[in-house]
């Protein structure tokens, strides 16, 4: 990677790139998404985890490429897979926070679930003769107490969720929002214990390559272990009793441990079917990991890492928004690479694909992400827009247990630089992030110019949605 290359010079090499990395394919390339419910950045051990190794996430990046600059495009689950789904920002469909019941969601000015005319990956891939499926958490419409469309609705031709989504699912009470999810009927239900899930999601994907490994597929696994409760069986618990004083995090890492092994079952099903060399595997999370007052208030930590990042799960702080990354697709990226410079989004991961598949894009849908397949195969690439966020604008939005990381409610960052602001302008905060990674010095007063500059470029974005 080579940061001195001129954009110009990037661009012209890019599209060159994504001629040879079609025509010099074998075939298509499938795609698999590991999107990680609740993950901080550093919760893999090849991202920085002190407690723990999860060797099967290291193997990916290993035989990959991490990005250390990638980010979703909201702190919270809805709205965070609306963009990876759509490649737009999700106030553009009028989802602000999580999908809830239909009163909190009218509260909240959303609507109740994601509007099934909107194009998708899984449309697009599925329209250009892949085999399509997701097998995890759902959360974009569907429970409480709201019929929502199917993922068959969204492109997915099999589907197996959990009480966050509607269709055949696995659910593990017969309480709370698992059994009012029981009551919505509309697919065949499973009862099962909690621990169990991404075994069994990893089950369906592995039955599911097996059947469609002559041709192209495009494959979603949508773990729910490291979100919270944190479920673990006795076997799990004993090999992290060093940290039984603290019984969430032994808990924690109990369940991470269970998912990475999981995740390793997925991968050798790719080598034994000798799908491996051309699989696009890609690894991340939705947003940081959980800050629910409960923790704070009986004495402890939450659970999760998020390395030298300030803020958790429902703000827009680094640790609410900077994930981890890992893509591998051994036909076209080295292994063992780290970009620590391009800056990649949820919303990039649309257009990109497709170009990276030799896949045809959906007929004039505007993507508010952009083509970084040549960040996302090895080579330093230079954004041509910034990318944004919004966040708590909205009545009745979830905000973080600890009121210190509750950040302003839209963001933007433009190269190094980052600007947090209120809708009304108040509260503005700016931070050089290649300096200042942990966002502890607010340069605001020390460049009121750029400060101007990029306010009013955040506000205008936040009057279009």
């Amino acid at each position: 990677m080579n940061p001195g290359k001129s954009f110009l010079t990037f661009v012209v090499l890019g599209l060159a790139l994504g001629s040879a990395t079609v025509s010099s394919a074998s075939e298509r390339p499938n795609v698999v998404i590991l999107y990680i419910d609740d993950m901080g950045y550093a919760d893999p051990s090849c991202f920085g985890n002190p407690a723990i190794k999860t060797p099967n996430i290291d193997r990916l990046a290993d035989e990959g490429l991490k990005l250390t600059n990638y980010y979703t495009n909201s702190p919270i689950c809805s709205p965070s897979r609306v963009a990876l789904n759509t490649g737009q920002a999700p106030g553009r469909h009028q989802v602000w926070g999580h999908f809830a019941a239909k009163k909190q969601n009218k509260e909240r000015n959303m609507v109740d679930f994601l509007d099934p005319d909107v194009e998708t990956m899984a449309k697009a891939f599925e329209a250009n003769g892949y085999a399509t499926a997701h097998f995890g958490k759902w959360h974009m419409g569907g429970g409480r107490d709201v019929i929502a469309p199917l993922p068959q609705e969204y492109g997915f031709e099999e589907s197996l969720v959990s009480f966050e989504g509607l269709g055949d699912r696995v659910l593990w009470d017969t309480k709370g929002l698992n059994g009012a999810s029981a009551k919505l009927g509309n697919g065949d239900i499973r009862l099962i214990e909690k621990h169990e899930t991404t075994g069994i999601y990893v089950d369906c994907a592995i039955d599911f390559i097996g059947r469609n490994k002559e041709k192209p597929f495009y494959l979603h696994l949508f773990p729910n272990d490291v979100h919270d409760a944190h479920v673990a069986t006795e076997e799990n618990l004993k090999k992290y009793e060093a940290y039984q004083k603290d019984k969430y995090l032994q808990a924690f890492l109990a369940v991470l441990d269970n998912m990475d092994i999981q995740i390793g079952r997925l991968l050798d099903a790719l080598d034994e079917h000798d799908l491996t060399e051309n699989t696009i595997v890609i690894f991340t999370s939705d947003n940081g990991p959980t800050d629910w007052p409960r923790y704070y208030k009986e004495g402890f930590e939450p659970p999760g890492y998020t390395g030298p990042y300030y803020g958790r799960k429902w703000c827009l702080y680094e640790g609410g928004i900077r994930m981890p990354f890992i893509i591998r697709w051994p036909a076209q990226i080295e292994g063992g690479q780290t970009d620590d410079l391009s800056v990649v989004a949820a919303v990039d991961l649309f257009p990109s694909l497709m170009a990276m598949s030799g896949t045809t894009p959906p007929l004039g849908w505007n993507f508010d992400g952009e083509d970084m397949s040549d960040a996302l195969t090895g080579e330093w690439q230079e954004r041509s827009s910034p990318v944004f966020w919004e966040y708590g604008g909205n009545p009745g939005i979830l905000r973080p247990g600890n009121p210190d990381f509750e950040s302003p409610t839209n963001a933007i960052r433009d190269g190094d630089w980052k600007l947090l602001t209120n809708d009304d302008g108040s509260g503005t905060q700016l931070f050089n992030l290649a300096k200042d990674p942990g966002e502890s010095k607010d340069l605001t007063a020390a460049h009121p110019e750029r400060v101007r500059e990029m306010k009013k470029v955040l506000l205008n974005w936040r009057a279009s949605l």
